[in-house]
């Protein structure tokens, strides 16, 4: 990195660029710490990694994504439940997220769909 001027304004090499955006997910780290660390705003990295994206230099990521999952107090009924009309209320899963987020979808979802959502929340 070089610092130019009086505005401090500052170069990355694409290979540092590459280097911190590589560094997203590693260990767990999130987008927030890894820009913390290189005192980067958090939009530089999207955009360099969209860029890297588009140039082919980074995977566009389309393969499967494993979460790690903390399996909590069990349910005491994984049955669908009546309510008070007969009707058969969707089973609601909840999946707590990275930064303490959570995500409640009906069990029925599709695994596509899902792995979109799951994204999207992360990566915002």
């Amino acid at each position: 990195m070089e610092i130019l001027g009086r505005e401090r304004r500052r170069r990355w090499s694409n290979a540092e660029k590459l280097d911190i955006v590589a560094a997203v997910g590693v260990n767990g780290e999130t987008l927030a710490r890894v820009a913390r660390r290189y005192d980067v705003s958090r939009s530089q990295i999207y955009q360099w990694r969209h860029l890297f994206r588009k140039r082919g230099l980074l995977p566009a990521g389309d393969g499967p994504t494993f979460l790690p999952v903390d399996i909590g107090v069990p349910m005491l009924s994984a049955e669908p439940v009546l309510d008070d009309r007969g009707v058969v209320s969707p089973l609601i899963v909840e999946l707590c997220l990275a930064q303490g987020r959570r995500l409640r979808f009906d069990a029925g979802i599709e695994a596509a769909a899902l792995t979109r959502l799951i994204r999207s929340v992360e990566a915002a």
